[in-house]
């Protein structure tokens, strides 16, 4: 017995640390992808482009996630699960060095576009690595775990950045950024399983997985309700420092202060995302939709903006666990390919909100319109959760509807 409980102990402990090395290589993807509202400004201003220009660099990178999360998720089928989550890594280290080296704001869109390829197949066989090396009760908690090294990045990663950026310069940002992806490289070498090629998984048989009406619908909860969080985050920094009267340097903060609330809303969302996933949304989109209302009011006040920005952080993301394990289950035999998508769709609300964000600000808004757009959108997510759990109690009661016909026809 004694071995058997130090085999075990020694698996979990293996576990733990496959586990950490992917929560690494998010913590350095989560790091780019967010910290680039900080900076804005001040690449605007050496670009010489207007702030929903620069915007454009958050819309690039994710419809980058967009159009990368399927096509490499694809191609990785061809190579071991491992492999390809080093080859992303190396991808996404490419794409930062030359953002870091870009002469031009094309070159340094073209950087982003690359790093971001990376990123929706990293979380999304990811994602399915996690959930495999755990028991079944126990994967939302996985996944979880693989997205904090995200959440994290907003605490350390983002702030540090932001520092960086706005002390040396927004190019030294992005070469700390490159080190961490080599950083989560290595780590994924030295820790993660060699996990062997997946066998018999053809993209035809991927594919029927969108064929369910679910895992569409998760997926556009997903759009919806991660891009109501992005419509205000993304313009965070014009609107704390040109409606609430905050500093430049207090931006570096306000970010620390929003990523403890996705840290928050990470667990929340990891502890019950197991148990009651529906329920869960509900309430999180819902309050999530209020609280966006309300950031167009509460902007306008320092220490109620900040309450606002930790709000939206939890709300936001403590629909990640649940939403993407919905994706998981739903697709049955063929999630690596929906997993992925459905990354890429969390960054298709991404750019939908951060264009129409600016669109609302260039028409001559002020920097708290976003808000009402991010509103809008997390309340059209709260209203496809609530037909998603209508349509799965109604399906029980069909099957045990034909059923009873077929019993009464066999009398």
């Amino acid at each position: 017995m004694q071995k058997d409980r130090s085999s075990n102990s020694g698996s979990g402990r293996a576990t733990s640390l496959a586990l950490l090395a992917l929560a690494v290589g998010a913590f350095g993807i989560g790091t780019t992808e967010f910290v680039i509202m900080g900076l804005l400004p001040g690449i605007a201003a050496d670009y010489g482009v207007s702030i929903p220009t620069a915007g454009l660099l958050v819309t690039g990178y994710a419809l980058g996630v967009v159009v990368g999360a399927p096509l490499l998720t694809a191609l990785g089928n061809k190579v071991s699960r491992k492999r390809m989550l080093m080859l992303l890594m190396g991808l996404f280290v490419a794409g930062n060095a030359l953002s870091a080296l870009a002469p031009s704001f094309g070159v340094m869109l073209t950087g982003r576009v690359i790093a971001s390829l990376a990123h929706g197949s990293f979380f999304g066989i990811g994602s399915v690595v996690a959930a495999g090396l755990v028991a079944p009760d126990k994967k939302a908690g996985a996944i979880a775990t693989v997205f904090t090294g995200l959440t994290v990045a907003n605490v350390v990663g983002v702030p540090l950045g932001t520092f960086v950026g706005q002390t040396i310069g927004w190019r030294a940002t992005f070469a700390l950024v490159a080190a961490l992806g080599v950083a989560g490289l290595l780590g994924i070498l030295k820790l993660v399983p060699a996990l062997p090629r997946p066998e018999g998984v053809r993209l035809r048989g991927e594919l029927t997985a969108f064929r369910n009406p679910q895992v569409l619908l998760a997926m556009a909860m997903t759009v919806l309700g991660f891009g109501g969080v992005f419509a205000a985050i993304t313009y965070i920094a014009p609107m704390m420092t040109g409606v609430a009267g905050y500093s430049d340097g207090a931006v570096t903060w306000l970010l620390v202060l929003f990523g403890v609330g996705m840290f928050l809303g990470n667990l929340l969302g990891g502890r019950y995302a197991d148990r009651a996933p529906m329920p869960l949304l509900h309430t999180t989109l819902g309050g999530l939709a209020v609280v966006l209302a309300l950031f167009t009011v509460t902007a306008h006040h320092k220490v109620l903006a900040a309450i606002t920005v930790l709000l939206v952080g939890a709300l936001g993301f403590a629909t990640v666990p649940p939403l993407q394990k919905r994706v998981l289950d739903q697709a049955h035999g063929a999630p690596t390919l929906a997993s992925a998508v459905n990354i890429g769709a969390f960054n298709l609300g991404n750019a939908l909100a951060a264009w129409l964000g600016g669109l609302v600000i260039a028409a001559g808004f002020g920097y708290t319109a976003p808000n009402w757009v991010g509103a809008v959108l997390a309340t059209g997510a709260l209203g496809l959760a609530l037909w998603s759990a209508a349509l799965e109690r109604r399906a029980p009661a069909a099957g045990a509807a034909a059923a009873e016909e077929h019993v009464l026809v066999g009398r």
